[in-house]
């Protein structure tokens, strides 16, 4: 009895000695001062141009409320899912209607997103990126109007220096714009015709694509983020038990 006692309280010991850094811990990716929010038309600006549904296309953040490269990694570890603000696009039936078939028809079918894990190619000035892991895509039809955390059906690794970014295969109400140029900004997954909307699928769909993100919008923020499991330090956790 003696004996079993001594080992449980070797075992505390040991679990009370291991540093905080051997524990596993979950980071948001892409989160600053402003939360993720279900994008509206800012007032005054009319239906018609209300530009908050990104098509075809992946999507990297790169300035959110002045700070740089919020979507980077930092530490090791595993994505467990993301988060994603969806625009209610209309409070009119009729007119939400009208626009998913215009969309649906015009994108190739209803509203999807998944999130992807880009590596930089390249100099850093290229903006170059490729697909090192991505999540399957999940319909966001059922969910307009409101921000919803997706749980990943298989985490996808992750390490420093890589960035978290959005993939839209079809459309999505994701975009909230006419906020500070000098705080917000975005890059899309292609070259040219920035300033046009695209005609064919741009978005990064296979691991291994490369894509330069050549173009930048400012004033634009697109309503996602993401959460990581760090992995522990199995090395540290192992040299506490080492006392004993």
């Amino acid at each position: 009895m003696k004996r079993t006692l001594l080992a449980l309280g070797a075992v505390l010991l040991t679990a009370a000695l291991i540093p905080a850094s051997s524990v596993a811990q979950e980071v948001p990716i892409g989160v600053t001062s402003s939360p993720v929010i279900s994008p509206i038309c800012p007032t005054g600006v009319s239906q018609a141009d209300c530009a908050i549904v990104l098509e075809q296309m992946t999507a990297l953040q790169t300035l959110r409320d002045g700070v740089s490269s919020p979507a980077l990694v930092h530490d090791s570890g595993e994505l467990v899912s993301f988060t994603v603000g969806i625009s209610a696009i209309s409070s009119d039936k009729k007119t939400l209607a009208s626009d998913e078939k215009f969309l649906d028809s015009a994108y190739g079918g209803p509203p999807a997103v998944q999130i992807t894990v880009l590596r930089q190619v390249g100099a850093p000035s290229h903006e170059r990126w490729e697909v090192a892991a991505q999540s399957s895509s999940v319909a966001l039809q059922r969910y307009l109007g409101r921000v919803i955390q997706f749980p990943l059906t298989q985490d996808l690794p992750v390490i420093p220096g890589e960035v978290i970014a959005l993939t839209v295969p079809t459309w999505a109400p994701v975009l909230s714009f006419d906020l500070s140029t000098s705080k917000f900004a975005y890059r899309q997954s292609r070259r040219t015709g920035c300033k046009s909307v695209t005609t064919s699928e741009q978005a990064e769909l296979t691991l291994g694509q490369q894509a330069q993100f050549g173009c930048n919008y400012t004033g634009t923020r697109v309503e996602y983020s993401a959460d990581e499991i760090v992995s522990p330090d199995p090395s540290a956790a192992f040299r506490s038990q080492l006392v004993f």
